[in-house]
């Protein structure tokens, strides 16, 4: 089963509706924690993921400052008290990684807007030359 973003949505579902569910990995039956933050598509408008933070595979005593990054496609169900998911290998991002996506993101986002200034500019001139 699929959950569907706009049946999320048509539901009145709240971020801190999410936080406050346990994530169960349905796979081993392992809890996984509680999500603390939603990645986003903001062209989109929809959710690309859920991340529970501080995952360890060896029950917190070995590593930190890792999240676990539980791409949408991946949740099975929603419930009122669990998100059930579906995880067969759980693949950990470093707050590293997911800050260089994110420098990575800005750095396309910002040469877009140059790429969009030029061309305006260039418009505006061609009408003045006109």
């Amino acid at each position: 089963m699929k959950v569907n973003t706009s049946e999320v949505a048509a539901r009145g579902m709240k971020i801190s509706d999410f936080q406050t569910k346990d994530v169960i990995n349905i796979t081993d039956g392992k809890r996984l924690g509680q999500i603390s933050d939603l990645e986003l598509d903001l062209k989109q408008g929809r959710i690309e993921a859920i991340v529970v933070p501080g995952y360890s595979r060896f029950m917190g005593l070995f590593g930190g400052g890792t999240d676990l990054v539980i791409p949408w496609r991946n949740i099975v169900k929603i419930g009122s008290d669990v998100i059930l998911v579906k995880m067969d290998e759980v693949k950990e991002n470093t707050y590293d990684e997911r800050d260089r996506e994110a420098r990575l993101y800005d750095e396309q986002q910002h040469n877009r807007t140059e790429r969009v200034e030029r061309i305006e500019r260039s418009e505006r001139n061609q009408r003045r030359t006109i």
